[in-house]
């Protein structure tokens, strides 16, 4: 690790502004903060996510992800899978540098296992099999919060209480998701054109991700006006992937200029949309924005599209 990285990351597990930042809650600059929407980053699929490209190493993906957060003074949280990078030796340095920088993490099932697929008692048990990896590195910091693989909640609703109920017994409360790209999609092309060597497609890569994120971010602004007249604390989806790591310096800085700040899941999930997320004796599914806007009449916007299978293919 290079000198400037470790402070970066120093920097980074305070999660605080620099002293020319700090201001009191009345002075103009944090009333100017306050008014911003805001964004809480996720990272789903620690300590590996996606193909790995060639000459790609997990440690310094991590690495470059939490270099780019620190320097933007970003929170964010993580969700674990226990199963992923099983014979990487650099799985656990990843969950350890997380931990470092200070970043909570929580539970996304041991195997990353579909719901709809395996029902409600493989399921809660994938949930138990994970919890005593993420309690091994996180600490005294709160890992009760769970993330639904594939966002699949149960189709049916037995199934969807069923867990439910099994989740609210455990002290979790529910990541939501209200915005998204699909940066997961990105991750596996790059791998491809890594392999290729094929830096035009990179570069095209490049933009259509940038793309995909400020149209994103915009159509959930839109949905929630539309829905509830406001902005809400926006909770984002991303992975812990090469592309993302390439990117995330180029995303953030995306947001910045587009008014974003920045704030934690628990801060987020604050608001009173995500109150089923926090109390989940309430019925679910989780809310959404487009379950939001649906409900009022509203038109859903498409979403931006993504990468294809034939990219570098």
């Amino acid at each position: 690790m290079t000198a400037g990285l470790t402070a970066a990351l120093v920097a980074g597990s305070a999660l605080a502004a620099p002293p020319s930042e700090r201001s009191t809650p009345s002075s103009p600059a944090a009333k100017t903060r306050s008014a911003r929407p805001r964004i809480a980053l996720t990272f789903d699929d620690l300590p590996a996510h996606g193909p790995l490209p060639v000459g790609g190493d997990r440690l310094v993906i991590a690495r470059t992800i939490l270099a780019a957060l620190a320097a933007h003074h970003a929170p964010a949280f993580g969700f674990m899978n226990a199963t992923f990078g099983a014979g990487d030796p650099n799985a656990p340095r990843v969950l350890a540098a997380w931990r470092s920088a200070g970043l909570p993490i929580g539970n996304h099932t041991a195997g990353h296992v579909n719901l709809d697929t395996v029902g409600s008692t493989a399921f809660l048990a994938d949930v138990l099999r994970n919890e005593p990896a993420i309690a091994a590195v996180a600490g005294d910091s709160d890992w009760h919060w769970f993330r639904y693989p594939f966002l699949a909640e149960g189709q049916d609703a037995s199934v969807r209480d069923t867990v439910r109920a099994g989740l609210r017994a455990r002290g979790y409360r529910i990541a939501a998701v209200t915005m998204s790209f699909g940066d997961y999609a990105w991750n596996d092309a790059f791998a491809r054109c890594t392999a290729r060597n094929d830096t035009t497609a990179i570069a095209t890569l490049e933009t259509s991700f940038l793309a995909a994120a400020r149209a994103q971010a915009q159509r959930s602004r839109d949905l929630a006006r539309a829905a509830l007249g406001r902005d809400i604390p926006y909770v984002l989806l991303l992975h812990l992937g090469a592309f993302d790591a390439r990117m995330m310096p180029r995303l953030l800085d995306l947001y910045d200029q587009m008014g974003f700040g920045f704030t934690t899941l628990p801060e987020a999930e604050a608001d009173r949309f995500y109150a089923g997320s926090r109390d989940l004796s309430q019925p679910g599914p989780t809310a959404t924005l487009e379950a939001a806007a649906y409900a009022k009449g509203q038109p859903i916007p498409a979403n931006a599209p993504l990468p294809t299978a034939e990219v570098c293919a």
